[in-house]
């Protein structure tokens, strides 16, 4: 089974950046997966934030990332990044990269997690002066 690790994150103040990391285990390869990001802080309902396709690497993201967050993948690292700028205290959550098998995809949601089958362990993000 597709085994998937985050990492970056850490703490920042407002308005800065971090990038987070979502790799496969060795043995596996994210080739042919659409690769979520999701967020949850404590006591709130998980977020969908961004997605990638894996044909034509078309990008979805919510409202409240919209212009601050950029997912983006590296096929030969076998990594897809999340890039956060600009973050705000309300950032601050556990954030989970997801993967779900859709090779001829061209498109992608983070509305609905249903379709993710493969989930990491998740990063700490907190954002705080």
């Amino acid at each position: 089974q597709l085994q998937l690790v985050e990492s970056g994150g850490g703490l920042v103040q407002p308005g800065g950046s971090l990038r987070l990391s979502c790799t496969a285990s060795s043995r596996f390869s994210l080739d042919y997966y659409t690769i979520g990001w999701f967020r949850q802080a404590p006591g709130k309902e998980r977020e969908g934030v961004s997605c990638i396709t894996w044909r034509d690497w078309r990008t979805t993201s919510a409202d409240s990332v919209k212009g601050r967050f950029t997912v983006s993948r590296d096929n030969a690292k076998n990594t897809v990044y999340l890039q956060m700028n600009n973050l705000k205290p309300d950032d601050t959550a556990v954030y989970y990269c997801a993967a779900d098998w859709a090779p001829s995809s061209p498109m992608c949601g983070v509305v609905s997690a249903a379709r993710y089958a493969h989930w990491g362990q998740g990063t700490q993000v907190t954002v705080s002066s």
